[in-house]
């Protein structure tokens, strides 16, 4: 017990130490992928960095006395906290990192923490927010969360999110996804972002949804509705689409409906470990409209000749698409 305790004590701490890194400046991209492979790398690295996250935004609101019995709680068991459960030491580590940090940053008047979420490639993530809002993160995605000024703010970078929030008009929940914007309404709703391209699905309530760089606008969408914004011509495009078509992705099936075939490819590459390339970039705008199964990537590819004029190569650990010899 005392060596998986240690084990344990250094995840805590490592994962205190990421935590605080990601919130002294604005972190590189360098950074940020370092921090992504840490957390893949084993799921106790992301269970510890959540719990950071979840206690960081207590303490945001947490009154003097409160964080004071938590260190009351907490800090004099280190000692002898290899003598019980590890769980108790691990909780120990995070709380005294926690209000360390609090102490140093919070009290200058920084205001609250960013909570940084990513998920591996082909592995989907569930995470709740402390405010009770429930998020279905794809694979190989990442946000970014941000509480205060009377707002809850949502920065999806890459990938897809499913968002079942708690409504709460004096607190809006937005969302922003490259140039899209997309507030909150009472309702749950999956974004999906590949590059500038944002897809915006709503399957209960409804969202108000604006655009920096289009002329549409703004826009209110309800369940069964989708909106697309497309970078190439600036304009977003709203339609009809069934929840569980908008939310297919959590069952393994990964939706499309007249989109680039690049566009394709780079959601179908955050499930697959051998990540699909092209080699003749015209071949990325070839239009796909269909399902591909995330358990079955390799049976797609393999029908893909018979749907455009392409050939597949293999190698050990990638797959080229190129044009069919003629």
């Amino acid at each position: 017990m005392e060596n998986k305790a240690a084990t344990e004590q250094e995840v805590a701490r490592e994962a205190a130490d990421w935590w605080t890194r990601l919130r002294e400046t604005a972190p590189s991209a360098e950074t940020l992928a370092r921090w992504e492979a840490w957390m893949a790398r084993d799921e106790r690295h992301a269970r510890a960095f959540d719990q950071l996250n979840a206690l960081g935004e207590w303490l945001c609101v947490a009154s003097t006395s409160q964080r004071q019995e938590l260190l009351d709680e907490f800090a004099p068991r280190v000692t002898w906290a290899r003598r019980r459960p590890y769980a108790l030491a691990v909780a120990a580590t995070l709380v005294l990192a926690m209000l360390g940090w609090w102490g140093a940053r919070f009290v200058g008047g920084r205001g609250m923490p960013a909570q940084h979420y990513a998920s591996a490639v082909g592995q989907d993530r569930d995470i709740r927010l402390p405010d009770g809002t429930d998020i279905a993160l794809g694979a190989d995605s990442s946000l970014t969360a941000r509480y205060g000024g009377g707002r809850r703010r949502i920065d999806l970078a890459a990938g897809e999110a499913y968002f079942t929030v708690v409504h709460d008009r004096s607190r809006p929940f937005v969302v922003d996804a490259g140039s899209l914007r997309i507030e909150d309404l009472g309702t749950a709703f999956n974004v999906r972002r590949t590059g500038q391209r944002v897809s915006v699905a709503v399957t209960q309530g409804r969202v108000r949804v604006s655009s920096s760089t289009a002329a549409d606008g703004q826009l209110e969408l309800e369940a069964g509705q989708r909106a697309e914004y497309d970078p190439r011509s600036g304009m977003v495009r709203v339609s009809h689409l069934a929840a569980q078509r908008a939310t297919a992705w959590r069952h393994h099936q990964l939706e499309f409906v007249d989109e680039p075939l690049s566009m394709v490819i780079a959601n179908v590459n955050r499930y697959s470990r051998h990540p699909v390339q092209l080699a003749d970039p015209q071949l990325g705008q070839l239009m796909f409209t269909g399902t591909v199964n995330t358990t079955n990537i390799d049976g797609w590819i393999g029908a893909l000749p018979h749907v455009f004029p392409l050939q597949v190569s293999r190698f050990a650990d990638h797959v080229v698409l190129s044009s069919a010899a003629h």
